[in-house]
């Protein structure tokens, strides 16, 4: 487990505050889905323990891996599926992945387990294979709606054509997943179609953006690019990205000669779909957006490795492997080390904000505010940028009433209406200052 420091990130907070009985709910953007607060509810009630958290999604997610790999045993063997799990595990992004509260990893799995059914119903005699494929897809739904949706498109395509049976538990599996999206895209937003509105607008208005170069500058972190203005570091450690594609293919020719298309084929596919939006059609990037590609990916790669017949090709094969598996150690440790720095810092600026006074009910605004917020027990709110969840009436109006501190980075003046906030330097941090609301009447 990474020490990534006993603090949540900025998403991870998002998604454990929902079902947090001691802090009030951060805002739940448009964009995401309820997955992750389903999966971290029972630990955070139980506990505020960050530790136990993770050490909960640590061994949670390892089974996962075991569990969607498996699948795939009767589909490639038991060479072919253990080598993919290890290829796909020993990312940095996989590993740093594991024990956090976000969505991109389970929507991985899902994917894997969901491809590898669909395979064995459409290949095999298993009547069972249909309602576990059901389940995986309608579980994905949950972690990723959208990415369930690139996720059943290949899927479908190909039921249309080799089990047309198949096809009505894919749909139901997928509508099962949905419907909770939906009906609170009819209860918070009015409509389907209004959510998805609003969740292109905080996306950066989706459309046609030629993402690789993104992807590229954001493979060995930061965490999140966006703005993505971060260069490679490092990049003899990104070879193996560059070489996926051409091992993909070489793996798709080596099945069409032995005349087993499909189960390298269509992982292949499916990677591919749910790639579409985070590779041409946001013009942002983050590591953990192609995890689900990776996992598929590693399926055919691992197919053509375990085929090889010469012996010295596999001793070149396994030292390539390790010298990929210790690479990725090396940028793992490296991010890590710069994530648990944040976090340390939200944990410290939380501390700070609890010195001069804030105790629940409080308020936090500005930048970073909701990891601050939730560290502190404080509600949060936006009135700019992607979480704009009030207006400046709406924060002096809280303001009156409860404890509150706008958040401002090094050297930045607070907006017009906290001008006569008072100011105060947050320790053991870069530069960050709290301006604190005059004293109100108390209450909630």
């Amino acid at each position: 487990m990474p020490p990534l420091a006993h603090a949540l990130g900025w998403d991870e907070t998002v998604y454990v505050s929902q079902y947090d009985p001691r802090v009030p709910a951060a805002f739940f953007s448009a964009p995401r889905s309820r997955g992750v607060s389903f999966l971290t509810a029972p630990f955070i009630a139980a506990t505020p323990s960050v530790l136990v958290l993770r050490i909960g999604l640590t061994l949670l997610s390892s089974a996962a891996l075991y569990a969607a790999f498996r699948v795939w045993r009767p589909v490639a063997g038991a060479r072919t599926t253990a080598l993919a799990a290890l290829l796909f595990a020993g990312l940095w992004i996989t590993q740093i992945s594991g024990p956090q509260a976000m969505p991109n990893l389970w929507v991985a799995f899902g994917a894997v387990a969901a491809t590898g059914w669909f395979l064995r119903a459409v290949t095999g005699r298993e009547p069972r294979a249909n309602w576990w494929l059901a389940g995986c897809v309608a579980v994905t739904a949950l972690f990723r709606a959208p990415d369930a949706v690139w996720l059943a498109l290949p899927l479908i395509a190909t039921a249309l054509f080799r089990s047309r049976r198949t096809l009505a538990y894919l749909v139901g599996g997928l509508a099962a997943g949905l419907a909770q999206w939906v009906a609170e895209a009819y209860i918070r937003f009015g409509s389907v179609q209004d959510r998805l509105h609003v969740s292109s607008a905080t996306e950066g208005d989706m459309g046609l953006h030629l993402n690789f170069d993104n992807a590229w500058s954001s493979l060995n972190g930061p965490l999140l690019c966006r703005p993505c203005t971060a260069t490679v570091d490092s990049p003899g450690l990104t070879l193996w990205w560059l070489a996926l594609p051409l091992l993909a293919a070489a793996a798709l020719a080596h099945a069409m000669r032995e005349r087993r298309l499909l189960p390298t084929a269509l992982p292949m596919a499916v990677a591919a779909a749910l790639s579409v939006p985070y590779l041409l059609m946001i013009d942002y990037s983050a590591p953990r957006f192609l995890l689900p590609a990776y996992a598929l990916l590693a399926l055919p790669v691992a197919g053509l490795v375990t085929r090889l017949n010469p012996r010295r090709g596999l001793v070149l094969a396994g030292l390539l492997i390790a010298a990929q598996l210790v690479s990725q150690a090396t940028v793992l440790t490296r991010v890590t080390a710069s994530t648990a720095i944040t976090n340390e810092r939200y944990r410290a600026a939380a501390d700070s904000l609890r010195t001069l006074g804030l105790r629940p009910p409080c308020l936090v605004s500005g930048p970073r505010a909701l990891p601050i917020a939730y560290d502190a027990g404080c509600a949060s709110a936006q009135v700019d940028g992607n979480n704009v969840s009030t207006t400046v009436a709406g924060i002096l109006d809280r303001a009156a009433k409860v404890p509150t501190a706008l958040l401002t980075a090094k050297g930045q003046r607070p907006p017009h209406y906290a001008r006569d906030w008072t100011p105060y330097p947050l320790h053991h941090t870069p530069g960050w200052t709290a301006w604190l609301a005059p004293a109100g009447p108390q209450g909630p």
